[in-house]
């Protein structure tokens, strides 16, 4: 594959155009990348049942998958960078594909790690990524509402897929149904040819330009410089970028969870296959609206300049229905669940990297994107075993949405506090840095001041000796 052309440029993006196109391109891989985690969990009882597997073994499935979507980030970033979003995309649809269709043939459960696991999860952060990327640059004054559009996909693809797995699940059995879905995620690679780059620079000549690719790719230095440049350890110093991350890191850990057991928390309390399986389409179908709706009113100029407190108020908000998930014993109340399930989680990824370009900038996102999908793999990797640790262990479900909402709230309440001092913070370092940039203009405003007082105390001692002459 030749090298992209140059999609990052001072120019300010267009807004629209071809950007929506690319949109749509996003919404499906990145619907993709965000639902099929989530909508395996309807074969998993399957597979379990055929493999002789326990909950926390085929809670491993899409903790695996989740986490190399993760922790592909900066080879992802690399990879968009020195080739462009479309190949990038389309590559990953191809993986998707084929990690689907070979795992079909599995009969072990370590067979089902690496090939839905690993292969499936890297195919996966090639769309999300590259994804992201795109928008960023596609887009800046309408930069919130075009990702929430895009992040939208996930609700929209989890509401139809739901029920369709459980359909080709009683209808050709686990394998058939993903040799199906392998098929269908080839659509991604159809997103991927919408990802045109943008070019907002004037074109250079051929030898310039053919130069400058030849000393972009000279030699291991440029490439080590390359890798160094995406693995920027600066990002710790940066004290925003770091209470995101720690905030971050406990949301990841119990937001996944709760999917993946949805369906079998449900059957557990009595309710019917089918009937278990809508509850995630109904999530799905709330989020479809909440994402997009976010968007809008993360856009307004009265949320926008407060948005980390906004993104702070939607963790709180969804691992408070986590919490209360426990008192759901009936099928009306758990669609009420899954309602309200559905609106946090949609304006928790309608903002989730919103905040962080809000923080990092469109220049540095893709280098800080790919550092925070690397740390967050981990506790993507240990959240949902570690739920289905709590379910063999206590044989109840109860334990794991208490446990996952815990986390979810410490972690919104962490961000809101952190923010505040963030901001304050920020605040006296800029007005310290003022005063070192123009300590005269500062001093003479102390002299001025100091004069006026000066001037304000002797007033009062003039007119005395005014009067005073007035009378001789």
């Amino acid at each position: 594959m030749s090298p992209a052309p140059a999609e990052m440029s001072p120019c300010k993006p267009p807004d629209g155009g071809w950007g929506w196109m690319v949109v749509l391109g996003a919404h499906i891989s990145i619907g993709f990348a965000y639902s099929t985690p989530k909508a395996l969990s309807i074969f998993f009882k399957a597979i379990q049942e055929d493999l002789r597997a326990s909950s926390s073994e085929i809670a491993w499935i899409p903790s695996i998958m989740l986490a190399a979507m993760y922790a592909g980030g900066p080879v992802s970033s690399l990879l968009v960078n020195r080739f462009g979003s479309r190949p990038v995309v389309i590559a990953g649809g191809l993986m998707c594909a084929v990690s689907m269709v070979t795992a079909s043939f599995g009969n072990s459960i370590v067979y089902l790690y690496f090939c839905i696991g690993i292969i499936g999860g890297c195919g996966l952060c090639l769309n999300l990524n590259a994804s992201l990327t795109i928008i960023s640059k596609y887009f800046l004054a309408r930069r919130p509402l075009a990702n929430g559009l895009a992040m939208a996909g996930s609700p929209v693809f989890l509401c139809f897929l739901a029920p369709l797995n459980q359909y080709l699940l009683g209808t050709f059995g686990w394998r058939g149904s993903l040799l199906i879905l392998g098929g269908m995620m080839l659509h991604c690679c159809v997103a991927g040819a919408l990802m045109r780059p943008i070019r907002t620079l004037r074109d250079q000549p051929q030898e310039k330009m053919e130069q400058s690719k030849v000393n972009s790719t000279d030699g291991s230095q440029g490439c080590m410089t390359k890798a160094k440049n995406f693995l920027d350890l600066s990002f710790f110093k940066d004290r925003g970028f770091v209470i995101y991350l720690i905030g971050n890191v406990l949301f990841i850990f119990g937001a996944y969870a709760p999917i993946v057991f949805l369906s079998a928390y449900a059957v557990h309390q009595g309710v019917d296959e089918y009937s278990a399986a809508y509850l995630l389409s109904i999530m799905g179908f709330v989020d479809m609206f909440v994402r997009p709706g976010t968007g809008l009113v993360a856009n307004s100029k009265w949320i926008r300049p407060r948005i980390q407190y906004f993104f702070s108020f939607a963790m709180v908000f969804n691992g408070t229905c986590h919490l209360l998930c426990p008192l759901m014993d009936t099928y009306p109340l758990l669609v009420t669940y899954a309602i309200f399930f559905g609106v946090g989680f949609g304006m928790v990824f309608a903002l989730i990297f919103e905040c962080l370009m809000d923080l990092m900038g469109s220049q540095r996102f893709p280098s800080a994107v790919g550092q925070v999908t690397i740390i967050e793999c981990f506790p993507m990797l240990l959240g949902p075993p570690a739920a289905g640790f709590l379910v063999d262990a206590f044989s109840d479900y109860k334990y794991l949405f208490l446990m996952c909402g815990a986390v979810i709230v410490t972690g919104g309440l962490f961000l809101f506090v952190m923010n505040i001092y963030n901001y304050h913070m920020l605040d006296r370092e800029k007005k310290a840095k003022e005063s070192e940039q123009n300590p005269i203009s500062i001093e003479k405003q102390e002299q001025v001041s100091i004069r006026e007082a000066e001037e304000e105390q002797t007033e009062p001692g003039a007119e005395e000796t005014d009067t005073v002459h007035q009378e001789l």
